[in-house]
C-alpha cells in the first residue's frame, strides 16, 4: 500500500510557460555548462504498462555515475519513514471532513477498489487513500519507471539517492488543507472515479507522446481541484528546492536526475529554473 503513496504525484502539471520554458517534445534532456559535469533530467510517469527503458535514456545512465530521484527508494527505512508521515495532525479524522452519508459512499467505493474499509484509515491523510486507487486507472498490470532505472543503476554498481527527504515530501501533504484532500475523494467516489480514469489516460497519452506542453494544457481542464488550486505546493516550491541541490551534485559528478514529468514543464519547471540560471539544457531526441 505505501509504495502507492507517491504515484498521484506525476499528475498535476503547472499552467504556464514562456520563452524559457520548454518547446520540443522529449522527456530526455541534457544538463551542461557553467561547471556542471554533463548530467542529464528524466521525466518519468510513477505509474505506466511499459517502463521499458529507451536506448537514450540507457545510454544516459551509462554515461553518468549516480542516479537521484525524487527520494531515495533504494533505503530500506524509506516504508517505515513514509508511515511515520501518512497520518493527519492533531488527531483529525476523515469521518471528521464528510458528512455520514459522504463517508459512507466514499467507505463502500473504497471496499470495492481497494478492499479495505476506510473506517480502518480513517486517521490518513485523504490524498493517500486517493493514490490507492492508481491502479485502478491503468488497463494493465502496474509498471514502475523509477524501479527500471534503480535496476539499471544498481547493475552497475551506481549509487541511488534523492533530492528530497521523506520529511519534505510528507510536508506538502499538511500545506493542503485536508478538507480539500477529502473533499476530492469523495467527488471520486460519487463518480465512480470516472472523471479521474479518463484524465489519467488523457494524460498518459501525452505522456507516451513526450508532449509536456500538451500536459500543461491539460491541467488548466483538469476537474481535479488539486490541481488547479495547489499546484505551489505540490511542484513549484519542491521544483525551486531541488534547483540548488542539483547544481551541488552535478558539479561534483555527472548525474542522472528521475522525477516525474510534471515538475519539468512550464516557466516553473526544472528545466526553465535551470536555464534561468545559465545552464544549457538541450532536449535529447
Amino acid at each position: 500500500m505505501i509504495k502507492n503513496i507517491l504515484k498521484l504525484l506525476c499528475f498535476f502539471v503547472l499552467a504556464q510557460t514562456n520563452a524559457q520554458a520548454p518547446t520540443e517534445k522529449s522527456l530526455l534532456w541534457k544538463i551542461s555548462g557553467n561547471g556542471l559535469k554533463t548530467s542529464y533530467l528524466f521525466g518519468t510517469m510513477h505509474a505506466t504498462c511499459d517502463a521499458a527503458l529507451s536506448p537514450k535514456v540507457k545510454e544516459g545512465l551509462d554515461n553518468t555515475q549516480q542516479l537521484y530521484l525524487e527520494l531515495d527508494m533504494d533505503d530500506p527505512s524509506l516504508q517505515l519513514q513514509m508511515m511515520k508521515g501518512v497520518n493527519m495532525k492533531n488527531g483529525t479524522k476523515m469521518s471528521e471532513l464528510a458528512t455520514e452519508s459522504d463517508f459512507a459512499a466514499v467507505d463502500t467505493f473504497i471496499k470495492e477498489n481497494v478492499g479495505i474499509s476506510i473506517k480502518s484509515m480513517n486517521t490518513m491523510k485523504p490524498f493517500f487513500v486517493s493514490s490507492l486507487l492508481i491502479t485502478k486507472m491503468l488497463d494493465c498490470p502496474m509498471q514502475s519507471i523509477e524501479q527500471e532505472l534503480m535496476k539499471a543503476a544498481t547493475g552497475n554498481n551506481k549509487q541511488v539517492f534523492g533530492l528530497e527527504t521523506v520529511d519534505e515530501q510528507m510536508g506538502v501533504f499538511d500545506a493542503i488543507p485536508y478538507q480539500d484532500q477529502m473533499n476530492e475523494l469523495i467527488k471520486t467516489a460519487k463518480n465512480g472515479m470516472v472523471d479521474d480514469k479518463k484524465e489519467f489516460q488523457q494524460l498518459y497519452s501525452l505522456y507516451l507522446q513526450q508532449d509536456l506542453n500538451g500536459m500543461l494544457a491539460m491541467s488548466k481542464e483538469s476537474k481535479n481541484s488539486m490541481s488547479s488550486k495547489f499546484e505551489n505546493e505540490l511542484l513549484s516550491q519542491r521544483n525551486a528546492n531541488w534547483i540548488p541541490r542539483i547544481e551541488k551534485v552535478a558539479i561534483e559528478k555527472p548525474t542522472f536526475f528521475a522525477v516525474g514529468a510534471a515538475h519539468l514543464g512550464g516557466d516553473g519547471g526544472v528545466i526553465a529554473l535551470l536555464r534561468k540560471k545559465g545552464y544549457k539544457v538541450e532536449a535529447v531526441k
